[in-house]
């Protein structure tokens, strides 16, 4: 009964809305005409700050009509729970042409006359992937220009409510709010939505949505582009498609449409090194019977004879080599003659992707106005924060005016206290690979004990060896380790950022990328580049063993070599972090959003207004795309830092981004509030990174063929080494394994037991037997394999940044024609601007005004003229 008298009480406060005929999903004030541009809540609190805030909001509501914006207020009775009011604000035409002068806002002036490129001859292969042309290019291609206020005659304005954008018209309200003054408090001169916000005087400030996602609006007015973006581009089931990238960008604005854009772009190239990489785990597939090394340690005459020196101290038996059959057989998909060329690809391939990619950034840049494009002034505006915790002002040299700074002191302690924080957490994290460093160490001897006595492990004895268990669930460890620090540590650097006082909104995200970068380059790759570099460098030989804390000894490489545990700890990490990251970005909005709605939902959805629904949303932050590119460039590591040992990361890593583009569509068109657009030409300081990564990843991968696979030690073999010409690879195994006598075992060292009484082990290295004037110090094999592994890595690396270059220097940033578009472009705008002012002048001499002399009429068209020939 009482969520009856609810419901009708809700009814009757609809009612007088109702009465009006106006839709409940109209974007548009209540006559029906004026579009809502923009939307601010607030709730009416009875509190101690209350009359504060009342006065704030009627001194920012009344600067805001004073600025030329119309503001329409909906009454908390409307509202479904009663207590939240919601202010609409609508920027009329002469608002918007003020301001699109302001921020030199470009507007089509011609439609571009410039042929279309030619067809591609793929383009009928390539068309199931298409999308209609209505969504791919909703509007004819414009030659553009900077909007003026005094030459609106020059633009094509067939409709001054549709001639901007509503992405234009929300960045332009957006513009007003950030800079309109609400009062002066503690003599202060106060301004700034998103102060307004922070102290709690509104409680949201966002531009709506067109329309539900699911239908489109019942307005004809209204263009529906939300519906047209879920169901072409935001559905799972669309995952083939390509991206309608100028409908984002005009829903959305550049900022969001770039990074789609690159997404994308990085997703297309990755089909290429996937397939590669598929190609090359296939030939390791189809060889692997053929692999000599896994032949001799799986024959019961070769390996089943080799007795191997116990993995760890006293509690580990002696075990024969042919144990390690099967994950010798496993090893070599990875570690063969493949991996070379598929790590020389790669560092050719990454080029490729970021020349490219500058390729279609500059495409973009053309088409979407932006080559003139200089970083925003809101970009550069001074923040809220910085004018609140900086008291003392001093005079700006280029507006001459004062302004609030932090003293250089100031700048020097918070700047200590930030990098002692990052160091600490750096340290942190490395505390903590050592921790399952400890792990591995301490647990192994437990694990081959275990596998060694429990009878229902023996048959898969031969597959999950010791090494491998350890191996696997060490990883596992690790993971969970770095996804509870990067929790902890995506607040902390949030935290100190803050604590720094960044002066504008650029400098802020600066530097709050690189600290989030660098904290997940340790967090994330520190675990690879131990097993890649450290494990098993540093393990002595029987008998001198190298400790860990002097208490655990190091870890040894499984005889087939270390490279299937790089594989196995990629293979966990990468594939992790895509799977919980999809999950988080997927469930959490709408858990979030469901549990939000719960309340209203026994009410119909149609009582509801475009702008509650909209509140109910999650906020779409300023950081929102920070952690986009933040996931694909710690993915963009993963793929090509350590890919010389897992060919296939790269169709891994096209399996999620297939899935991530949707997710992130999905989310952003569904589960978000619509994002006031923002303009940017590029992906910003991103860009650096990857550069940076790729030049890393060709000395890494080196290494990695170098001295984690077993690579360079075959070779030296099959070219110095071998005895036998028929099958030059036979007795390799034989010859990589040293020999120890084990009567010369230390107590700490010696198994319990010997129950077969072996008299020698072998150990994976290449030292002199227990009978030689050299006992166990390094044999020359071993200085020529050295030798060849650091002749190896000059070569490679040579060769690799030989072509690199050569391809960057050979691929130009901006294609040809898109240089004569933006030439033909500037050209046409400034005969355009010629022209009109030549027939004003013509008319002002007509008119007889003395000021426009002959003089300044055969300048003006002697310029036409030097336009003309230019």
């Amino acid at each position: 009964q009482q969520s009856g008298r609810k419901y009708n009480l809700f009814l009757k406060r609809r009612l007088r809305i109702d009465k009006r005929h106006q839709s409940k999903d109209s974007i548009f004030f209540r006559d029906g005409v004026r579009r809502i541009d923009f939307v601010l809540s607030y709730v009416d609190d009875l509190n101690k700050e209350w009359e504060k805030k009342l006065e704030r909001r009627k001194e920012f509501e009344s600067n805001l009509q004073k600025a030329g914006l119309e503001l329409e207020t909906e009454d908390k009775k409307e509202s479904e729970d009663g207590k939240i009011f919601f202010v609409k604000i609508h920027a009329p035409w002469e608002v918007l042409i003020t301001y699109a002068e302001v921020l030199n806002i470009k507007v089509p002036i011609r439609e571009n006359d410039i042929p279309p490129m030619v067809e591609n001859p793929l383009d009928c292969v390539l068309f199931p992937l298409r999308l209609p042309e209505k969504v791919m290019h909703p509007e004819p291609d414009y030659f553009t220009a900077p909007f003026s206020k005094d030459k609106q005659e020059l633009y094509l304005i067939n409709d001054e409510s549709t001639f901007f954008s509503p992405s234009m018209r929300n960045r332009i309200v957006n513009y007003i709010l950030t800079r309109c003054p609400y009062g002066t408090e503690e003599g202060k001169k106060k301004f700034g939505i998103k102060r307004l916000l922070n102290n709690g005087t509104y409680t949201a400030a966002y531009p709506l949505h067109d329309c539900q996602y699911w239908k489109k609006a019942s307005d004809p007015n209204c263009d529906s582009e939300r519906y047209t973006l879920y169901m072409e581009w935001a559905r799972f089931l669309r995952f083939y498609k390509e991206q309608p990238l100028v409908l984002i960008r005009k829903y959305y604005g550049e900022k969001i449409g770039i990074y789609f854009a690159w997404l994308g772009f990085y997703t297309e190239m990755l089909f290429l090194a996937a397939v590669v990489g598929l190609i090359c785990f296939l030939y390791g597939l189809f060889t692997m019977d053929e692999n000599m090394s896994s032949k001799e340690i799986c024959d019961p005459t070769i390996g089943g004879e080799i007795i191997m020196c116990p993995l760890c101290d006293r509690d580990c038996e002696y075990w024969r080599l042919n144990t390690t059959c099967e994950s010798s057989q496993y090893s070599h998909l990875f570690d063969n003659v493949a991996t070379l060329f598929f790590a020389i690809f790669m560092g050719i391939w990454v080029t490729l992707f970021l020349e490219f990619w500058k390729r279609r950034q500059a495409r973009l840049k053309y088409e979407w106005d932006l080559v003139d494009f200089e970083e925003e002034q809101q970009q550069l505006q001074l923040r809220p924060e910085y004018e609140a915790k900086c008291t003392q002002k001093k005079k700006n040299p280029v507006t001459q005016e004062m302004e609030p700074y932090l003293p250089l002191t100031s700048q020097a302690v918070r700047f200590c206290i930030s990098g002692a924080t990052v160091l600490f957490w750096v340290s942190l994290i490395i505390a903590s690979m050592i921790a399952v460093i400890v792990y591995r160490l301490a647990v192994y001897a437990a694990f081959a004990s275990l596998m060694e006595n429990t009878q229902t492990l023996q048959p898969i004895s031969g597959l999950l060896t010791p090494q491998l268990a350890t191996s696997v669930t060490a990883s596992c460890l690790n993971f969970v380790i770095i996804m509870i620090l990067n929790f902890f540590y995506e607040r902390i650097a949030i935290w100190i950022t803050d604590m720094e006082i960044p002066r504008t909104h650029m400098e802020y995200e600066n530097r709050l990328t690189m600290k989030m970068f660098l904290f997940q380059f340790v967090n994330y790759y520190s675990s690879c580049f131990y097993v890649a570099f450290f494990k098993g460098k540093f393990v002595g030989y029987p008998g001198a063993y190298t400790y860990m804390f002097n208490r655990w000894r190091n870890e040894e490489c499984d005889p087939a070599g270390c490279l299937i545990e790089l594989t196995t700890q990629l293979t966990i990490v990468m594939a992790g972090k895509q799977i919980w990251g999809n999950i988080q970005e997927a469930i959490v909005p709408w858990i979030c959003n469901w549990w939000g709605r719960r309340k209203a939902r026994n009410n119909p959805e149609n009582l509801y207004s475009r702008w509650e629904q909209d509140h109910d949303l999650q906020t779409f932050g300023a950081l929102g795309l920070f952690y986009e590119y933040l996931e694909m460039v710690i993915q963009f590591g993963f793929i090509t830092l350590f890919v010389a040992s897992f060919p296939l990361a790269p169709l891994l890593a096209l399996m999620n981004n297939i899935l991530e583009i949707r997710v992130d569509s999905w989310k952003l068109t569904t589960q978000y509030r619509r994002p006031v657009a923002a303009k940017a030409h590029s992906i910003g300081v991103w860009q650096e990174i990857l550069n940076g990564m790729a030049i890393l990843s060709v000395v890494t991968n080196a290494f990695i063929v170098a001295f984690t696979s077993d690579m360079i030690p075959r070779l030296v073999y099959y070219y110095a080494y071998s005895e036998n010409e028929d099958s030059p690879m036979s007795g390799y195994i034989n010859n990589s394994l040293s020999v120890f006598l084990i009567s010369d075992f230390p107590e700490r060292n010696e198994p319990k037991e010997n129950p077969e009484n072996f008299v020698i082990c072998r150990y994976r290295d290449y030292r002199y037997p227990p009978d030689h004037e050299r006992k166990y110090l390094h044999t020359m094999q071993f200085w020529h394999i050295l030798a060849a592994k650091l002749a190896f890595i000059i070569i490679m690396e040579h060769v690799v940044f030989i072509v690199k270059f050569f391809v960057a220097w050979m691929i130009p940033d901006v294609p040809a024609d898109v240089k004569a578009k933006i030439k033909r472009e500037k050209y046409l705008t400034q005969k355009i601007l010629h022209e009109y002012e030549l027939e004003k002048l013509k008319e002002r001499l007509c008119q007889g005004d003395k000021r426009a002399t002959e003089k300044e009429f055969i300048a003006t068209e002697g310029r036409m003229e030097l336009s003309r020939a230019m």
